[in-house]
């Protein structure tokens, strides 16, 4: 394909987006950059966002975080990764049966939780007890793509990605209804795949899931999954909306089934026996890294004489895995064995 096709290839997909989508979903010729670029030859910007996200260090690194269940032992439980994936599969099937843009959707999806500490919330709690400002992950993921990828360079992406992936937790809301698909998608993904996985460790039996919630989502991962999306879309037909939301029979039982999970996975101390020991390592790491900077590496000394050593470290810890985190703590506060040779 010469320059001139595929340049024409792009443009006619720019074209097929304002033919096909809603009126209401956002449209790749309209994105803006911080940094103007000159546009791909053969992606949409919103396609080249999702793709910057996908190459991202802080995207591999999330195989190796905690979603719920600190270190846990089988291959089946789900890691910060397999999270962000059911969350964009998720995201995506709503899109596109309300005619929105699916690649935004999925780069915002993708790239939602990538501030995220080691060891999951427990993790940010920790940071945030000690970190000044405060550290919260959807703030930490938006600086992520902006200010460490790349060297310090980010990863310029365009404000619609960027404003998801910063409110796909808090108020207010996104700007687009694709950001607003993806803070949706993650609530249905995490409350499901938790239950699974509690399921999966003996926490408790899908029996045990109250029958009002069974009745009224599904007696199933998948028939629960079904009942919320069928929800969304029918609550939320862009051409008479502006928010993506459930029905409110559903959006009642679906709460129901939070408040449940609560009780039961997320405050249960059998489940979040370990939770106490990551916390304190994600302390004593914060304290140890601020008040010897010299030790951070190279990326992070540079960040700490431009902000000081508390964002550096705070920067560095959040960007550990799990596995990274317990090594780097071991290397800084665990004796060493010797020897004489």
């Amino acid at each position: 394909m010469t320059n001139a096709g595929a340049a024409a290839f792009c443009e006619s997909q720019c074209r097929l987006e304002r033919e096909i989508l809603s009126p209401r979903a956002a449209f790749a010729d309209e994105a803006l950059r911080a940094r103007p670029e000159p546009p791909c030859e053969l992606r949409t910007a919103f396609q080249r966002d999702r793709d910057r996200i996908l190459h991202s260090s802080a995207f591999r690194r999330l195989k190796h975080k905690t979603q719920v269940f600190l270190s846990p032992e089988g291959d089946h439980y789900r890691t910060r990764l397999t999270h962000t994936l059911e969350v964009a599969q998720i995201a995506r099937t709503i899109a596109r049966a309300l005619r929105l843009n699916e690649d935004l959707t999925e780069a915002v999806a993708l790239g939602h939780d990538l501030g995220h500490t080691p060891f999951g919330h427990a993790g940010e709690r920790a940071l945030d007890s000690v970190y000044e400002p405060g550290f919260r992950h959807y703030e930490q993921s938006l600086r992520v793509v902006d200010s460490l990828e790349k060297d310090g360079l980010g990863l310029n992406l365009t404000d619609a990605v960027r404003n998801g992936i910063e409110r796909h937790t808090n108020d207010p809301k996104a700007f687009t209804l694709e950001g607003q698909c993806v803070r949706l998608a993650d609530r249905v993904a995490y409350i499901n795949h938790d239950i699974d996985d509690a399921v999966r460790a003996g926490v408790f039996r899908e029996a045990d899931i109250p029958a009002p919630i069974r009745e009224a989502l599904g007696e199933t991962k998948g028939a629960r999954i079904n009942t919320l999306v069928l929800s969304c879309i029918a609550a939320s037909v862009p051409e008479a909306c502006s928010l993506i939301a459930l029905t409110p029979e559903t959006a009642a039982a679906f709460e129901f089934l939070h408040s449940f999970m609560f009780e039961r996975v997320y405050t249960n101390p059998v489940c979040k026996s370990e939770e106490s020991k990551a916390i304190d390592m994600i302390v004593w790491l914060y304290q140890y890294f601020v008040a010897r900077p010299e030790k951070l590496p190279g990326d992070y000394r540079r960040i700490c004489a431009a902000e000081g050593p508390e964002r550096a470290a705070a920067d560095y810890i959040a960007g550990m895995t799990d596995r990274f985190a317990v090594h780097t703590f071991e290397e800084c506060f665990v004796p060493r064995s010797w020897r004489v040779l």
